[in-house]
């Protein structure tokens, strides 16, 4: 339900030639998937925004600025990143699961369909789908995973939007986990992209940092891209590295030799080192 604001119809926006094929060849994909319908009389309407992706295809992203500004926001809370890092360390096996176009699975409201209206090279269109770039996509879909898997979320699954974590203590309890996971996928559609995930690994990716066993670690990517960052080139970056220049190459120093962070273990003592000083 939108505020009681006026109706936005921004004006249509021109491309280049070329990249006008791209983007019609992805509206048709849209079409074909049955994401995307047309729409004759819309009261709201949004511009294309195309993205190149890393494998050079073409996005089409919509400007849902103007609509979201006339939404109220859904505050349904999103997990806590950092306990469900360390719910998903202190396990044997691991399964990592990413949605296929996770927002696309979620039906939008037919009464809502056309207010998603948007400008193409071939016509005017709306998702039947819920779309990226909505205000409350994220609280939407973390809602409907929440529902979904309530009765296996923080024992053997963690969900966090569309990234999907299957663990299992012991190895040999694997795949009937997962057995259980697949089964509530399909009863509700679900489909995950196969690219995207890992079965039965010790060790993966989940919310930016390096899951194991035996504790969480920083990941490489991220500490070489710190690691590699240059010297200042001109006056601008060097006052602004001026006065720290020497804690950043501590940062540097620890990077190279990340420490492994473990998670507390139940029923052993734990002792936490305060360090204080005057400012």
């Amino acid at each position: 339900m939108l505020k009681r604001v006026h109706d936005v119809k921004q004006g249509q926006r021109r491309f280049h030639p070329e990249l006008v094929r791209s983007i019609e060849a992805e509206v048709n994909r849209l079409i074909d998937a049955g994401f995307i319908r047309e729409v004759v009389y819309p009261t709201w309407l949004s511009n294309i925004v195309p993205m190149r992706k890393k494998n050079g295809q073409i996005r089409v992203c919509v400007d849902f600025r103007d609509l979201n500004h006339g939404c109220p926001k859904d505050d349904f809370p999103p997990p806590i990143p950092e306990l469900m890092i360390d719910a998903t360390t202190g396990h044997e096996t691991l399964t990592f699961v990413d949605g296929s176009s996770g927002y696309n699975q979620i039906r939008m409201n037919p009464a809502d369909e056309e207010l998603t209206a948007f400008h193409t090279p071939k016509g005017i269109y709306c998702y039947k789908v819920m779309p990226f770039g909505l205000k409350n996509a994220g609280a939407t879909y973390q809602r409907a995973m929440q529902k979904i898997f309530d009765d296996m979320l923080h024992k053997y699954v963690e969900c966090y939007v569309a990234d999907l974590v299957v663990k299992s203590v012991k190895r040999k309890d694997h795949p009937k986990d997962l057995h259980a996971v697949f089964e509530r996928l399909r009863l509700y559609q679900l489909k995950m992209n196969p690219l995207k995930c890992a079965f039965g690994v010790t060790s993966g990716k989940f919310l930016g940092f390096v899951v194991r066993r035996h504790g969480i670690e920083i990941e490489q990517a991220k500490i070489d891209a710190i690691v590699a960052l240059a010297e200042p080139r001109n006056i601008h970056e060097l006052k602004s590295l001026q006065a720290c220049f020497a804690a950043f190459q501590d940062i540097k120093s620890y990077l190279m030799n990340p420490h492994v962070l473990a998670t507390p273990i139940q029923g052993k003592p734990l002792i936490l080192y305060i360090a204080a000083q005057d400012q």
